[in-house]
């Protein structure tokens, strides 16, 4: 007997399992920085878009405001992300890192870098990078 349900038509549960198995896979490599694969996935993001808005990562990462408004209070507590308003449109907020922030990416980069290794030892890299194609296109698709 499996240890996992598999029903062969259903998209969404075959998306779902294979979400939380690569989820808990990047969290066990990410524990050793304090940041779950949630919370990493947030700061490269902003990593990479110094000054992005709220409305805009949100969409970029998929969530509603309000969930991604909840998933950046700790790294804000934490004093790795720090909100301000956009002084082109002040009702806006913008992110970026702090100081702490970027050393924090930093090391946890480290770690990410092994939970991608590990990932495409198990696919392969060619596998691994269509992968990311596809997901990428169903969910700009939505």
């Amino acid at each position: 007997m499996s240890d996992h349900l598999t029903v062969p038509f259903c998209n969404s549960l075959a998306l779902r399992q294979a979400a939380r198995a690569v989820s808990s896979m990047y969290d066990r490599h990410l524990t050793p920085s304090g940041l779950t694969n949630s919370q990493f996935s947030i700061l490269t993001a902003v990593h990479h878009q110094p000054g992005v808005d709220m409305v805009t990562l949100a969409q970029q990462m998929v969530m509603d405001r309000t969930s991604l408004v909840r998933a950046i209070q700790p790294l804000t507590r934490d004093g790795y992300l720090q909100q301000q308003s956009d002084p082109a449109s002040p009702r806006k907020l913008v992110l970026s890192l702090t100081a702490a922030g970027q050393a924090k990416y930093q090391e946890a980069h480290v770690y990410w870098s092994a939970a991608q290794a590990e990932f495409e030892a198990g696919i392969g890299a060619p596998q691994a990078a269509t992968l990311r194609r596809q997901l990428a296109g169903v969910s700009q698709n939505r």
